[in-house]
């Protein structure tokens, strides 16, 4: 299996891909305008969408990538929102987000 198709697709069976990051996104889209960066843990992220992140979150930077093609709907939630991934540490599980 290429390793750059397993994006997004751990999901929990019956679960729809479609909303999974709303929450994500409707966080970042009601932040004050003022606030340019922020940065994030993957367990407040995880508090967020009331959801564990996928394990790929933690594994692989690629899955934080600001690519709106292809699978990776989880770019969706922070790109629609005005938000790119400026950097993210795997190892210390945050994720800082800078406005477009």
């Amino acid at each position: 299996m290429n390793d750059q198709w397993y994006l997004s697709t751990e999901i929990c069976e019956g679960e729809s891909m479609d909303g999974k990051y709303t929450l994500l996104e409707q966080y970042l889209r009601d932040l004050p305008i003022s606030e340019e960066e922020i940065t994030l843990t993957f367990e407040r992220i995880e508090q967020i969408l009331g959801d564990s992140l996928p394990s790929f979150a933690h594994e692989d930077s690629a899955w934080w990538g600001n690519q709106k093609q292809g699978i990776q709907i989880e770019t969706n939630a922070w790109m629609d929102a005005g938000w790119m991934v400026e950097i993210v540490d795997l190892h210390e599980k945050w994720v800082r987000f800078v406005r477009q």
